[in-house]
């Protein structure tokens, strides 16, 4: 479940509209959403123990293979 966070600036009188950006860039700066998302944009779900298990089988005999064909000579 994802925390939602609401940065809400109000403009004050007499302040132009460069000066209420930045300070509405600060405020999302300091309550570091940037920093949530960014950490988790790339990161991958966890593999199932089932998929990693087989995929581990499948390197091992691979492995096997090429260690079989190079003792045969077939692999440089």
């Amino acid at each position: 479940m994802t925390n939602k966070a609401v940065i809400e600036v109000k403009k004050n009188q007499g302040e132009s509209n460069t000066s209420l950006l930045r300070r509405f860039s600060r405020r999302v700066q300091e309550s570091g959403i940037i920093y949530k998302v960014k950490k988790s944009r790339y990161s991958e779900r966890q593999k199932s123990s089932l998929t990693q298990k087989t995929s581990a089988l499948r390197r091992l005999k691979k492995g096997k293979e090429i260690e079989r064909l190079k003792k045969l000579g077939k692999i440089a």
